[in-house]
């Protein structure tokens, strides 16, 4: 669950972690009656959406007069922001943070991530730089310092100080920073975040500040975290993936008009690449959950079959020791005769109870060709298609 930059800066502050004094507005008045309260010869006013780029794209404005941060809430506020991670469509601004200017001396970058290959987390830092985490491995991004520490924060190879000192700055900050790691790792862990970025970290002649935040908390550890799962921003999330959530599914809309039913990520996943090598668009990315029963299953399927883009189904499940092949061959069914909808199945499917979920499928009388690898199963899904076309 990704968290707007006032929502990230607050929960930071609360770890002792320094961050400027900001206010929300929803109102070009409110955003002026802010800059007034701020008492800043130089004001920010930043539009606050789920998704980085926004200095560049315009959303962040700087302004030195309570009249003008009304002037430029009003060009932001109700008004579509388009950064290169919103795509074409952008975001809609709903809210502004205005906050005080800091003077720096040195901007940095520092963000905390889970490390794929060791599941250790990765502390990275280096200068400031435009990009967002996701972009930090591009040729033409700074030279980044990593270190591995472990759950309780100890560092797995080198030490902390080192690490502070060669980010390059003063000797008399290299503490302050060692202090914001430690504080923002106790506030990775005790919260269940994926990601805490600081980009950037500004340093002041009294101390270290940041200036913007980007935290991304584990949605699978939110029921620890009822406090948390309310900050979620309603307007921001498709109501659809919202809605597959409530029924251990993860779900995303795309563009195509392949149906695609699948359990596990990585298997949806696999899915949707090879039906793009095969020459086919994807409707939809699913990833069943092992806890999703029947019914759950057959509201997913129904999502699916709800997408009038949609002209196949392809059906490529594992049937494992949680989610036989039945149970899935059942929910396919089920989600037929409610919707309504008859589609043409492709199905490829293995493991527990295959052979049950085959006797199903003959009671259920429905439309479907097996085959008995994924590949062959995409490329006659593509073929659908395109004799549907």
């Amino acid at each position: 669950m990704k968290l707007h930059e006032f929502q990230a800066k607050r929960l930071l502050s609360a770890y002792g972690i320094p961050c400027p004094t900001g206010e929300i507005a929803i109102s070009a008045e409110e955003a002026e009656a802010a800059a007034r309260q701020a008492g800043a010869d130089e004001i920010f006013v930043k539009a606050q959406i789920l998704a980085g780029g926004r200095a560049i794209a315009g959303g962040v404005r700087a302004v030195q007069t309570p009249s003008a941060a009304k002037v430029a809430a009003k060009a932001l506020l109700g008004n579509l922001l388009v950064t290169r991670q919103t795509g074409p469509a952008g975001q809609v601004v709903r809210r502004v943070l205005v906050e005080p200017g800091i003077r720096c001396v040195q901007q940095l970058y520092l963000a905390l991530a889970l490390d794929d290959v060791s599941g250790e987390l990765n502390l990275i830092g280096g200068p400031h730089f435009t990009d967002d985490f996701e972009d930090r491995e591009r040729p033409e991004s700074p030279k980044l310092r990593t270190l591995l520490l472990d759950s309780k924060g100890a560092a797995l190879s080198g030490n902390l100080a080192t690490f502070c000192a060669e980010l390059g700055i003063d000797r008399r900050r290299t503490e302050d920073c060692a202090d914001i790691v430690r504080n923002m790792h106790r506030a990775f862990v005790e919260l269940d975040a994926s990601l805490i970025e600081m980009n950037p970290l500004g340093v002041t002649e009294t101390g270290l500040v940041v200036l913007d935040a980007k935290m991304v908390l584990d949605d699978n550890a939110l029921f620890r975290h009822p406090d948390l799962a309310e900050l979620r921003d309603r307007d921001e999330i498709d109501e659809i993936e919202l809605d597959a959530q409530r029924h251990q599914i993860n779900f995303v809309r795309m563009d195509g008009d392949i149906g695609i039913i699948a359990n596990g990520a990585g298997l949806g996943l696999a899915t949707v690449d090879m039906v793009f090598d095969a020459g086919g668009r994807p409707a939809n990315f699913m990833d069943i959950r092992t806890t999703a029963k029947t019914l759950d299953i057959a509201h997913g399927v129904g999502l699916v079959l709800d997408n009038p883009k949609a002209k196949v189904l392809l059906v490529n499940v594992y049937g494992g020791g949680m989610q036989p092949c039945d149970t899935i061959i059942d929910a396919l069914a089920i989600a037929i005769r409610r919707k309504g909808r008859v589609l043409p199945i492709i199905l490829r499917f293995t493991g527990n109870n295959e052979n049950m979920a085959r006797v199903r499928l003959t009671n259920f009388n429905l439309p479907t060709t097996e085959y008995p690898d994924m590949w062959q199963a995409v490329t006659a899904a593509v073929a659908v298609t395109r004799k549907r076309a």
